[in-house]
């Protein structure tokens, strides 16, 4: 995946501490061990000077010294490992101390990603996908059909409850697997507690583990963020980059917060931004298909309509279901 500027430039900053620790450690190690065996440092000048004097005789064209110069290192070398033994030091304690030793605490191997970096990618887009906690429990090896019904039919569809469940199971499990690959938009609606959010959740976990930069947030978080933005820049248009760019965003809950016209035109801002950039996005609603179009306008829902794969959820309230159950177990 491709992070941020911002993103990576937080990596990178974490990196230059390791390495500012490391050489800080370094210093404090070299300082006690001359403390107590100054020999050390006296080794220490011996080889450079010897390896300056060597270079000096290969810039000249004289190389009759170097297998000298070897073999005066590995005794000198062999002679400080000594002196530290006697310490009870380990051979490396004058080592630069590094918390990755594969990649030495610059984050790349060659021009490859060390895995450590990668890890850090992980850690850093779980911490800012604002579901952080939820991640671990709402997973597609979680979601369960038994809260849907395989005998209540619904009319407009002729589908069970469980048969639309099971389409929009797979609807999430396809927009994960062509992520990348192919350019796709999730609509998900229907009554409170069928399992919108939870199916959002199992999206953000998928694509968070494999490093992909997902931003979530529920409406009111999201357009309190926009008012934030705009009121900082003493505008009411625009949004910040991490919200237009991010590989995928979720909006969730959309209708619950308290709708105005900045709602509305930040809600058509970040949609038609965000199609025009090819990135994709989630949305879940509880509200009806017509509920939707007046309460952010046919120009937004037009945009959705046309671009997102629109998805119903029926059935009953499963946090209520789990309650009843816990209660009757």
């Amino acid at each position: 995946m491709t992070l941020q500027n911002y993103q990576f430039d937080s990596i990178m900053r974490e990196y230059s501490r390791r390495q500012a620790r490391g050489l800080r450690i370094q210093q404090e190690h070299r300082q006690e061990i001359l403390s107590r065996f100054p020999r050390i440092g006296q080794i220490d000048q011996e080889i450079a000077s010897k390896s300056t004097s060597c270079l000096r005789d290969l810039l000249q064209g004289k190389r009759k010294g170097t297998d000298t110069l070897r073999e005066d290192i590995s005794r000198l070398s062999q002679e400080k490992k000594e002196l530290l033994a006697q310490g009870g030091y380990p051979a490396d304690y004058l080592e630069p101390a590094y918390t990755c030793p594969y990649c030495q605490d610059t984050g790349f191997i060659g021009s490859s990603k060390c895995s450590c970096f990668q890890k850090a990618e992980i850690t850093l887009l779980y911490s800012q996908s604002h579901i952080n906690a939820i991640l671990d429990r709402d997973t597609f090896e979680a979601f369960s059909l038994d809260y849907y019904s395989d005998t209540v039919i619904h009319e407009a569809t002729g589908q069970s409850e469980r048969q639309m469940a099971r389409r929009a199971y797979d609807a999430a499990r396809n927009f994960v697997n062509s992520f990348g690959r192919s350019f796709n938009n999730l609509f998900l609606y229907g009554d409170t507690g069928v399992g919108k959010t939870f199916l959002s959740h199992c999206i953000a976990h998928e694509l968070l583990s494999q490093a992909h930069c997902v931003l979530y947030f529920s409406s009111h978080d999201l357009f309190e963020q926009l008012a934030g933005y705009a009121f900082a820049r003493e505008q009411t248009g625009g949004a910040p980059e991490d919200i237009l760019d991010a590989e995928l965003l979720i909006i969730d809950d959309l209708g619950t917060e308290l709708t105005n016209s900045f709602v509305t035109s930040q809600l058509f801002l970040c949609v038609n931004e965000r199609l025009n950039r090819s990135k994709p996005t989630i949305i879940s609603t509880n509200l009806s298909l017509k509920d939707f179009s007046s309460a952010y306008s046919e120009r937004t829902f037009s945009r959705i309509a046309g671009n997102y794969q629109m998805i119903k959820l029926v059935g009953k309230d499963i946090r209520l279901q789990k309650r009843f159950a816990g209660n009757h177990a």
